[in-house]
């Protein structure tokens, strides 16, 4: 019975990591393309983790394989996350030309704003 579940679990990972790959080949921007691979794709990392937890049976593989999965769950979105932002604010993202909403470019424009040069936010006055 749990070599099934295994099997199963293990095609469902493959399946998630085959999404997370066509997704980036098919998404049209970075940050879209950065949001396919890490949901998918830890999903799919996390569920082949359950099927070895699964498929050894074993009290310390199990352990490491759900703290292997607590780590990945915590550290992959946060990092694809702060990744994408300083791409955003690094000014290397082209969004795609169907964006509704840019939810950072009043920031972006606040941030740069704030971070030019003393001389050229305040003319010298006339002497």
């Amino acid at each position: 019975m749990t070599t099934y579940f295994t099997h199963i679990l293990v095609l469902l990972g493959a399946f998630f990591a085959l999404v997370a790959a066509v997704g980036l080949l098919r998404m049209p921007d970075l940050l879209m393309r950065m949001h396919a691979a890490t949901k998918a794709g830890t999903l799919g990392a996390g569920l082949f983790l359950v099927a070895v937890a699964v498929s050894f049976g074993d009290s310390g593989v199990t352990v490491r394989a759900l703290a292997a999965i607590v780590f990945l769950f915590l550290t992959a979105p946060v990092a694809a996350h702060v990744i994408g932002r300083a791409a955003y604010y690094a000014g290397r993202v082209q969004l795609w030309k169907r964006t509704l909403v840019d939810e950072l470019q009043e920031h972006r424009a606040r941030k740069d704003a704030v971070q030019q040069p003393v001389a050229s936010r305040h003319p010298a006055e006339p002497s």
